[in-house]
């Protein structure tokens, strides 16, 4: 709908500045070749848009087109740093058991081991989070579960940037010690 309001009567569409024709085809598909997807690459489009329109409110902005494409590269990086946090469980023998194929591609899910471990594993996890003080349990779950920066940490909580950093380096420690333990 969008894209049929910016090729309106064949003349260039602005917003705010921004010419929406260049937006919803060179960047929509520039942003398209790096995700492999349009619909995520409408999804880092429409991000860039919101955070162009909140930084437009604090100053004028000279050059909307070159800012909205710096933007939606940084959207484009904070979408794969976001992605790289999930990973998807391991492929090997006897680890993942096909279900049924859907449209070719079989779908798979975890062994009833694979579950049990992963349990496990999650509960350990829980154990040592569990003994560390209340402060340096919030920051490792601010940072490492909910993928903030330590900078927006501090802020968050009103510490310290170095006293999230000691927080974190102290979570990190007692996690590797009780990895060794477990090995």
């Amino acid at each position: 709908m969008i894209r049929a309001l910016a090729e309106c009567g064949g003349r260039a569409m602005e917003w705010k500045g921004i010419n929406l024709q260049w937006a919803y085809s060179d960047l929509l598909l520039g942003i398209g070749r790096h995700t492999q997807c349009m619909q995520r690459a409408c999804d880092v489009l429409h991000d860039a848009f919101v955070r162009f329109v909140l930084a437009s409110q604090r100053r004028p902005i000279e050059q909307p087109n070159a800012y909205l494409r710096r933007i939606a590269h940084s959207v484009l990086i904070d979408h794969f740093r976001e992605a790289r946090r999930y990973v998807g469980l391991p492929e090997g023998e006897g680890t993942l058991e096909p279900l049924m194929t859907v449209s070719g591609q079989g779908a798979v899910a975890p062994s009833a081991e694979h579950l049990a471990d992963l349990a496990q594993r999650l509960d350990a996890l829980q154990r040592i989070l569990d003994c560390l003080p209340p402060r340096c349990r919030e920051v490792f779950w601010l940072a490492r579960i909910e993928g903030r920066r330590q900078p927006e940490i501090a802020t968050l909580l009103g510490i310290s940037l170095s006293a999230v950093e000691r927080h974190l380096i102290r979570a990190m420690l007692d996690l590797r010690a009780a990895r060794a333990l477990l090995s």
